[in-house]
């Protein structure tokens, strides 16, 4: 840790706290909205959440590596 400079400091804001309680939140909520889907629609909507969840990691690398490539 010594090669740091002293100038910065690891902590947490109330900005953090609050963005974190809220993703909890979200989270909870779709974990158990997901357990009505699937009683509902059966084991199809597991795979419905996998496309979607690798839709939104492909555009999330999308949006890292576009920085800087365009130059």
């Amino acid at each position: 840790m010594s090669e740091f400079p002293a100038a910065l400091k690891r902590g947490l804001t109330v900005r953090h706290v609050r963005f974190m309680a809220l993703g909890s939140a979200i989270g909870t909520g779709l974990f158990y909205g997901s357990a009505s889907a699937i009683q509902a629609a059966g084991p199809a909507v597991l795979f419905a959440y996998m496309i979607g969840g690798a839709v939104v990691f492909l555009v999330m690398r999308a949006w890292v590596r576009w920085p800087c490539c365009t130059r």
